[in-house]
């Protein structure tokens, strides 16, 4: 363990409540944190997009669809394809996504100002995987992202924060604790990052037969980081027993508040026919941002043995923290790929794509993620959207949205829900709004 400057801090000033208070009192506001909340410290690091209302309400279903500005999202290669090279300037999008992996709306509405049964304590704890409670807010702008053909200009900032808490706490705050019970942090994490992304991206046809095309291409990112905060190393636990609690911790966290770099968005798209396009992208094949500004380290230690009601208000716990300035360093962009097939003719589009990320990070998952989506034109100024996700690190999920296009201009907007369509089944606050001009 790492050594800490040592000054001893009083307990009295945070004394803890009996565990069989905390259990009756807290979980309604577990719940309220984990449908409501991250307590931010957003598409993502992942890259992503959020900002696109037309792809969130299909799910994100779109290497095979995406043309214009939508294509330097999602696949830049589409840009060297016929009829997807389409000129036109996004005006604004937003996009919200705070999400939990666990709980509903539904569940707050059931348990906040309950008196929780065990039964209801055990059906809480079943609801919440293995890894523990996780909370993610991914929340993007975009704004006057300009499309000319086979070339795409588009700016959009980004911010992404991931919180997890292990099961031994959530269940201390649900049963409490007992003698002989080892109560561990190990496995709890938090990361957040804010940037704005400048992205230059250039499809390139590279053979034709036909219907038929081949197209490659990628995106130039400038990266200007905003902030960036990571818990390097935590550990530790409490032990309960006959004659006390006995237990120990640190936690070593890395913070800044400015930086710069760059990343590359690479892929290839083939045309089949007039009605089917196939796709593959690698999203922050390359990436690399170097933090320079305020880069700190912050550490605490805590340690108590055989602590007691009797004992705990008097300085019985050591404590030691500290915050230190350290060298710059570079952080990545976790690294994403895609693979789709689209219908891209007729009233009736529809999408089916395959995501795999490479390691875990803020809004990022290293298992795969399947998603689909259709969008149907019924008329020609609204069209219908929905879509269906599953995998990865959130639960199943589906989305649905509309738009209004109107003499080149066009208003998507999208929201998504949980396991169904119903509002109730929803993990939190996701929606998309995006509007602009097509030439």
């Amino acid at each position: 363990m790492r050594s800490f400057p040592s000054h001893r801090t009083n307990s009295a000033d945070r004394r803890p409540r009996r565990t069989d208070t905390i259990a009756k009192t807290l979980p309604s506001c577990l719940v309220a944190v984990a449908v409501l909340t991250t307590g931010l410290a957003a598409p993502s690091a992942t890259g992503s997009s959020q900002s696109s209302a037309r792809y969130v309400a299909m799910s994100g279903a779109c290497i095979g669809l995406a043309s214009g500005v939508d294509a330097a999202r999602y696949n830049p290669a589409n840009l060297g394809l016929s009829g997807y090279n389409r000129p036109g300037l996004e005006l604004v999008g937003v996009g919200v996504a705070i999400t939990n992996n666990s709980l509903s709306l539904n569940d707050y509405n059931s348990y906040t100002g309950a008196v929780l049964t065990e039964s209801d304590k055990d059906e809480i704890m079943g609801k919440i995987p293995s890894e523990g409670l996780k909370l993610v807010a991914d929340v993007e702008a975009s704004a006057l992202s300009l499309s000319l053909g086979s070339v795409v200009l588009s700016t959009r900032g980004v911010g992404v924060a991931e919180f997890n808490l292990n099961r031994d706490l959530l269940d201390l705050v649900l049963n409490g604790n007992t003698f002989g019970q080892e109560i561990s942090i190990t496995g709890s994490y938090s990361e957040a990052v804010a940037y704005v992304q400048t992205g230059l991206s250039y499809g390139q046809p590279i053979y034709s037969l036909g219907s038929r095309q081949l197209s490659v291409g990628a995106t130039i990112k400038y990266l200007r980081g905003f902030g960036t905060e990571s818990i390097t190393e935590l550990d530790g636990g409490v032990t309960t027993l006959e004659t006390g609690f006995t237990g120990a911790g640190h936690m070593i966290a890395r913070t800044a508040t400015g930086g710069s770099g760059w990343g590359l968005d690479v892929g290839a798209a083939l045309r089949l026919d007039d009605d089917y396009t196939v796709g593959l992208a690698v999203r922050n094949v390359l990436s690399s941002i170097n933090w320079t500004q305020s880069p700190e380290e912050h550490g605490y230690q805590f340690s108590f043995d055989t602590m007691t009601v009797d004992n705990m208000g008097d300085d019985y716990i050591v404590s030691d923290d500290y915050t230190r300035e350290i060298p710059a360093f570079s952080t990545n962009l976790p690294s994403v790929m895609t693979i789709g097939i689209a219908n891209t003719s007729g009233s009736l589009l529809w999408a089916v794509d395959w995501e795999q990320g490479f390691r875990r990070a803020a809004g990022a998952s290293s298992k795969p993620r399947l998603v689909a989506g259709i969008e149907w034109w019924p008329i020609k100024l609204v069209p219908l959207r929905t879509g269906f996700a599953t995998g990865g690190s959130k639960r199943t999920g589906f989305s649905f949205g509309s738009g209004i296009y109107l003499s080149g201009f066009h208003l998507d907007f999208a929201a998504v829900t949980g396991s169904s369509l119903s509002p109730g089944s929803t993990r939190g606050v996701n929606f998309a709004v995006s509007t602009g001009l097509n030439f």
